[in-house]
C-alpha cells in the first residue's frame, strides 16, 4: 500500500473513530425510561450513571499523556474501543441495577482516551481543517445513536439490542485498530532524534500541571465548554419562563443553536485552510460574545433569537480550534500532555458551569444566565490574550 493510500485509510479510520465515540452519547436518552422500568429505578438514578461515565471521562483524558506515551495511540484506541463495548454489552447482561455505574466507569474511561488520544494525533499530524471536521464527525455519531436505539426498542421491544448493536461496533472497531497498527506511526517520529526523544519523555504530568501556558490553557477549555453546555441546557427555560416564548417556538431555537453549531464546525472546516486556528478562536469567541450580548440586552424576540443563533454559529470552531493550537500554546513538549488535561478540564467544565448557572438562576433570576454567559466569554478572551502574551515573552527570552 503506497503513502498517499495508507494516509486516506488512516483518515477514514480517524473519522469512524469519532463517530462510534458519538454512538453511545446519543443512546442512554432514549434507553432510559425502559431501563428505569427494568431495574425498577427512580427518574434521578440517571445521574448515577452520569457521575460513573464522567468520573471515568475525566481520568482517562486527564492522563492521556501518560498512556499515549506507554503504549501508542494504536493499541491505546483499540484497548479503548474494547472497554467501551465491553461495558455497554455488560449493560444487557448485568441483573443488578448497581453495577450500571460501574459499567459506566468503563464506558467512560474508554470514551475519555478515544477523545484525548484522536485529538492529540491529529493535532500532530493534520492540518486544522481535518481538526474541524473530526469534531463535526462525533455529532454524526451522536444523531445515529438515537436513532438506532429508538429502533432497537421498536423492533425488539427492548432497549438492550440497541447497546448490543453498538458495543459489536466497538469490538469490531477495536480490532480494526489493532489489525491496522502499521498505519498509525507518528511520522515526526522519524524525524525526532534520539535526543529530542528522551527530552519529550522526560515531561510529566506533573511538570505539565506547573506550567503556566499550559494551565491557561486547560482553564480555556473549561470555561468554553461551559459556555456551550450552558447556552445547550438553559435557552429554553430563559425563552419560556422568562420571556414568554411558546414552548415550540423555543424549541426550533435550541434545534437552531445545535444546528447552527454543527454548520458552524463544518465551514470552519474550510475556514482552516485559510486563517490560523488561534485567530479562529480568537474572533469566533468575540463574535459569540456578541451573540450573547444580544441575548442579554433582549431588544426585541427576534433579536434575541438571532442571537441564539450567532452564538451558536461562533462558538461551533472554537473547541477544535483550540486544539489545533495547543502546541502554539504550550510548546512540542507539553502538547500531549496538554491535550489531555484539556479535554478533562472541557468534560468538568461542562458539568459544572451549567450547574452554577442554574444556582445562580434559582438565587437571582433567569435572565443572569446571559449575562454570566457574556462574563465567560470576556474572560476566555482575556484568557487567551494572556496566553499570547506569555508565550511570545518566553519566544522573546529564547531568541
Amino acid at each position: 500500500m503506497n503513502k498517499g493510500n495508507k494516509k486516506y485509510l488512516l483518515i477514514i479510520l480517524i473519522y469512524i473513530a469519532f463517530i462510534s465515540l458519538g454512538l453511545p452519547d446519543g443512546l442512554l436518552g432514549v434507553a432510559w425510561p425502559e431501563m428505569r422500568s427494568s431495574f425498577k429505578l427512580p427518574l434521578d438514578a440517571l445521574g448515577i450513571i452520569l457521575i460513573g461515565s464522567t468520573t471515568g471521562y475525566l481520568i482517562s483524558s486527564f492522563l492521556n499523556g501518560f498512556f499515549m506515551k506507554k503504549v501508542g495511540v494504536a493499541v491505546l484506541l483499540s484497548l479503548s474501543c474494547l472497554a467501551t463495548g465491553l461495558a455497554l454489552i455488560g449493560y444487557t447482561l448485568t441483573p443488578f441495577w448497581w453495577l450500571l455505574p460501574i459499567l459506566a466507569v468503563f464506558a467512560g474511561l474508554g470514551a475519555g482516551a478515544i477523545d484525548a488520544a484522536l485529538n492529540t494525533y491529529v493535532e500532530k499530524n493534520f492540518n486544522e481543517g481535518l481538526m474541524q471536521w473530526l469534531h463535526a464527525s462525533f455529532g454524526v455519531g451522536i444523531t445515529i445513536g438515537p436513532i438506532i436505539m429508538a429502533n432497537a426498542i421498536k423492533y425488539s421491544d427492548s432497549w438492550r439490542m440497541g447497546y448490543i448493536i453498538v458495543g459489536i461496533a466497538q469490538i469490531i472497531l477495536a480490532s480494526i485498530f489493532a489489525m491496522t497498527l502499521f498505519l498509525w506511526q507518528d511520522p515526526k517520529d522519524k524525524k525526532t532524534t534520539v535526543e529530542n526523544k528522551k527530552q519529550q519523555k522526560d515531561i510529566k504530568l506533573f511538570q505539565t500541571i506547573k506550567y503556566l501556558p499550559a494551565l491557561l490553557s486547560i482553564l480555556l477549555f473549561f470555561i468554553y465548554t461551559g459556555i456551550e453546555m450552558s447556552i445547550g441546557h438553559w435557552t429554553y427555560t430563559l425563552l419560556t419562563e422568562s420571556r414568554g416564548v411558546s414552548t415550540a417556538l423555543a424549541g426550533f431555537w435550541v434545534s437552531a443553536y445545535w444546528g447552527s453549531f454543527t454548520v458552524g464546525r463544518i465551514l470552519a472546516g474550510f475556514l482552516a485552510y485559510k486563517f490560523l486556528s488561534r485567530k479562529i478562536a480568537k474572533y469566533a469567541a468575540a463574535l459569540g460574545l456578541f451573540g450573547s450580548v444580544l441575548i442579554t440586552v433582549n431588544l426585541s424576540q427576534p433579536l434575541s433569537l438571532l442571537g441564539i443563533a450567532i452564538t451558536g454559529l461562533a462558538i461551533a470552531p472554537i473547541f477544535p480550534a483550540l486544539i489545533s493550537s495547543t502546541s502554539y500554546r504550550v510548546g512540542e513538549k507539553h502538547t500531549t500532555n496538554t491535550i489531555g488535561m484539556q479535554i478533562s478540564a472541557a468534560g468538568l467544565g461542562g458539568a459544572l458551569i451549567p450547574g452554577l448557572a442554574g444556582i445562580l438562576a434559582k438565587n437571582i433570576s433567569l435572565e443572569i444566565i446571559p449575562i454570566f454567559i457574556a462574563i465567560l466569554f470576556i474572560l476566555f478572551l482575556t484568557i487567551n490574550n494572556l496566553i499570547k502574551k506569555v508565550t511570545d515573552q518566553a519566544a522573546e527570552k529564547a531568541a
